[in-house]
């Protein structure tokens, strides 16, 4: 699948980037790709094929795919307060990293 230069710009847009005209260039063709190889999974016949609602098999040994659900040790928090820029607890205040400039 192309895509145009519109959907590429606007796709940027969303994802807040600034692409140069090569870099758009090399975006719609790795987004074209994906897009192609996407048709392409569309045309399997899955009809046969059950829904799976757990990505686990049912018999499958939890202790062997899971990982311990163990509580994070206590104090830890404690510990890194003291060391960060700006924190007040329970917070750590970050820099923003998005401005759309509106």
């Amino acid at each position: 699948m192309k895509l145009t230069r519109e959907q590429v710009a606007r796709i940027a847009e969303l994802a807040h980037l600034d692409l140069s005209a090569a870099e758009a260039d090399s975006l719609a063709r790795q987004l074209g790709d994906i897009l192609g190889y996407i048709e392409k999974l569309n045309q399997l016949d899955t009809s046969a094929t059950e829904p799976l609602a757990q990505v686990l098999a049912r018999n499958a040994d939890p202790a062997a795919s899971l990982r311990a659900d163990d509580p994070v040790p206590q104090g830890t928090a404690a510990k890194i307060f003291p060391i960060a820029p700006d924190a007040v607890q329970p917070y750590f205040r970050v820099p923003k990293v998005v401005d759309k400039g509106e």
